[in-house]
């Protein structure tokens, strides 16, 4: 079966408020759906459901046409997740930050494979100095590189751009447009205004 998340008038409510209410999302292969609206609207919290990190939520979610809870292995299989935040341990190298998650998503990797996705997003030289050593956006590119180490068909990404330069930028988009071509999927906040030589489709709150 392609690839295929979907939702069904997902809601959440926050504080006696709805942040979003009525959402009928299809999340399919070579999509790349970018969540548009102020803050304070919802974004990131819809990210968190969409990766199934909240379940604090009305309506559903089905993964390749079963319910999320059911086939939550496989669904976590095929995912990742970049929040807001980096997650970059300041007291580990890129290299060491690169190898624990690898760890943690029981994988394994060669060292070469780590450099190499570290030099995808331009942090050659900086692979053995401590992350807590480096600037905002090269800590998001340690993040970054997560994406060409790991393969993995459906990416979330909450503000990817956040704090990166032009040539970052750049690179990632690139990126992002290869991976839907491709047959992954993609979806994405950002204030960032897309350069994408690929159709885009919106979800807009707020």
């Amino acid at each position: 079966m392609a690839l295929c998340l979907e939702a069904r008038q997902l809601g959440c409510e926050r504080d006696d408020r709805w942040l979003f209410e009525g959402l009928d999302i299809d999340v399919k292969g070579g999509d790349i759906w970018r969540v548009d609206g102020p803050n304070g609207s919802g974004k990131t919290t819809l990210l968190k459901i969409l990766a199934g990190q909240l379940a604090d939520y009305s309506g559903t979610l089905r993964w390749q046409g079963n319910p999320l809870h059911r086939a939550r292995a496989h669904f976590a299989a095929n995912l990742l997740y970049l929040g807001h935040a980096p997650g970059v341990s300041a007291g580990l190298t890129p290299l060491e930050n690169l190898a624990w998650y690898q760890a943690l998503h029981g994988e394994r990797g060669s060292e070469a494979q780590r450099e190499a996705a570290l030099s995808t997003m331009g942090l050659e030289g900086l692979e053995d100095v401590p992350a807590g050593r480096l600037s905002a956006g090269q800590q998001r590119r340690v993040a970054l590189a997560r994406l060409s180490l790991t393969p993995r068909a459906l990416w979330i990404l909450d503000e990817p751009f956040t704090a990166i330069d032009h040539a970052g930028v750049a690179a990632l988009e690139t990126q992002i447009a290869a991976h839907a071509q491709a047959g992954g999927a993609v979806v994405m906040t950002t204030h960032h205004t897309l350069n994408i030589a690929h159709p885009l489709c919106h979800i807009a709150l707020g």
